[in-house]
């Protein structure tokens, strides 16, 4: 026993121990992160995969058959007491059964038969099959909708039925045609009329602003209205060929039978994606599974954000990160470079450092309130009345915007890299200073030529801590700037082309909305775990593209060729 109690202590003495459980909780860490990512990854990325369509004979709470379409999404378990104590039939449990199952099922179709989720007991079940070709339909509004196809009617002004064993391939043509001219109709709003009515608005507050200072029959004033009259002609021109789009467009229509006996009439101008998933092989099904994450990343969302893509949000995410690192790398590595390089060092000194580790912990949305009230009011307001005043009272940068919303996280990052920059500036030798200021170099030219480039890395770890920290925030972006769904990108082809002013959609916020906000909570859970595994990807991708800059930055000097 001596023996052991002596082995024992020894052992403690050594330190080896305390390796092991740093170990073991290094271990658990990283198992609970990727643990964490993989939950997120497969509740995600299950949601795009084309689940076969099933038809479900139950009996409902009166005992009446029913039968309905629909794609199993989730079996969880109830205990039965709990289930009978909430009202459940006894009918649908075993005496001795001590738990009872029940499906999720995606029915679609609630425009005639709601809601499109619901829950089904196996109690209820009578029979489940995968009967062959049932459709699923992607309509614009409304969501999915299942049923047999019983016929297809093209064209409006001399319709023409398809004949049944050609509706398959007839309407494969025919929303292809349909998502073509949608294609047409979106190039022309969002690209010639958007240009023309942006220029519109230009010269109508141009034309304010000659009449504030009373130059109403100026020369400037007749070419303004010169201009009008052509781009109002131009965009008379437009507007008739987008009506001759519509009018193609709404030509087609597609009558379903759904699994109770009703129809259901769905114009092809309002359907995006049409397939078969309990014919289709699991290469197809393959091909549309990438096809449907393509366009959750490349489209924009609908149907309350519950339906469609998140491009918008992963656009704003990105571009306000990099403007928020643009602004807060210069402030934070001159106020760095002045408490190192410049300040006496003193108590005054180490009351700022104290204030700005203080600052890192400072709660999110008192930045958030702070840039509302600084950035926007007072700073946007004045803007407005000395650069703006022919579009008061509407407020140009006197409202949340995406410019405030990145000042404001730059704010809420500097210390950050403050920090990461003083870190950087005191690992340098001092006699590296002195032998450049011996070899006659000033002191700026000491700081921009060696010291700085030496400090790189270090200013860009403190990047990389912002950036991280940035990007997943969402209270303060809720103040100062970010919005449920953006009319416009921040960024497109009218000049200045990078439109400061405008409001963004966000990754953080639109998961938020999405999970917390949004009026089909079933439809919106896989969104949200698929958003939140993108937002998680690009933090990581902006991080690793910083963290190898900053390697080949350190190889450079310390001599060893990148």
């Amino acid at each position: 026993m001596n023996g052991l109690r002596q082995f024992v202590r020894q052992w403690f003495a050594s330190g080896e121990p305390w390796i092991w459980m740093n170990a073991a909780a290094v271990g658990i860490s990283i198992t609970a992160v990727i643990g964490i990512l993989g939950l997120i990854a497969v509740k995600g990325l299950a949601h795009f995969w084309p689940a076969d369509i099933t038809l479900i004979e139950y009996v409902d709470e009166q005992d009446q058959p029913q039968q309905i379409y629909g794609e199993l999404v989730e079996l969880d378990a109830l205990p039965v007491s709990q289930f009978l104590e909430a009202g459940g039939p006894a009918a649908w449990v075993a005496p001795d059964q001590e738990v009872t199952e029940r499906w999720l099922v995606k029915t679609g179709n609630r425009r005639i038969n709601p809601p499109d989720f619901r829950f089904i007991y196996v109690g209820q079940i009578k029979q489940i099959s995968s009967p062959p070709g049932v459709f699923a339909v992607e309509r614009i509004e409304w969501g999915n909708a299942y049923g047999q196809a019983q016929s297809l009617t093209v064209g409006r002004e001399s319709p023409q039925r398809v004949n049944p064993q050609d509706i398959e391939a007839t309407l494969v043509e025919r929303v292809a045609r349909a998502n073509e001219i949608r294609g047409q109709i979106d190039e022309i709003e969002g690209g010639v009329l958007n240009r023309i009515n942006y220029e519109l608005e230009r010269l109508r507050l141009e034309a304010r602003g000659l009449s504030l200072q009373g130059l109403e029959s100026s020369a400037r004033m007749t070419e303004i209205d010169a201009t009008r009259a052509e781009l109002q002609a131009e965009y008379a021109i437009h507007e008739a060929d987008l009506r001759k789009l519509y009018e193609q467009l709404d030509q087609d229509t597609l009558v379903l039978g759904t699994a109770d006996g009703r129809t259901l009439e769905i114009d092809l101008a309002d359907v995006l994606h049409t397939w078969q998933p309990n014919d289709m092989s699991t290469l197809a099904k393959l091909g549309h599974y990438t096809s449907a994450i393509w366009r959750f990343l490349s489209e924009d969302p609908r149907e309350a954000n519950t339906e469609g893509g998140i491009f918008p949000a992963i656009f704003g995410t990105i571009l306000m990160v990099l403007l928020m690192s643009v602004m807060v790398t210069p402030f934070g590595v001159i106020a760095a470079v002045y408490l190192r390089e410049y300040a006496k060092q003193g108590p005054f000194v180490r009351v700022i450092r104290i204030a700005v580790n203080n600052l890192a912990g400072v709660p999110s949305i008192v930045y958030g309130v702070f840039g509302l009230g600084f950035f926007v009011y007072f700073l946007g307001g004045n803007l407005d009345r000395l650069f703006y005043p022919e579009a008061l009272p509407a407020p140009t940068f006197g409202t949340p915007g995406l410019v405030w919303a990145s000042l404001t996280l730059a704010l809420l990052t500097v210390p950050v890299v403050i920090v990461s920059t003083e870190e950087g500036l005191t690992r340098i030798p001092r006699s590296l200073r002195e032998g450049s200021l011996a070899l006659g170099a000033t002191q700026a030219e000491t700081l921009f030529k060696v010291i700085l480039p030496m400090a790189s890395p270090a200013i860009l770890t403190g990047v990389i801590l912002a950036v991280a920290r940035a990007a997943g925030e969402v209270a303060p972006l809720m103040l100062v700037g970010v919005v449920k769904l953006a009319p416009t990108l921040p960024l497109d082809g009218n000049f200045p082309f990078l439109h400061l002013d405008r409001k963004f959609m966000h990754l953080g916020f639109h998961i938020y909305d999405v999970g917390f906000q949004s009026p089909n909570v079933d439809a919106a859970r896989p969104l949200v775990y698929a958003t939140a595994l993108l937002l998680v990807i690009i933090i990581v991708a902006l991080n690793l593209t910083a963290i190898n800059l900053r390697s080949r930055l350190e190889r450079r000097y310390r001599g060893v060729e990148s």
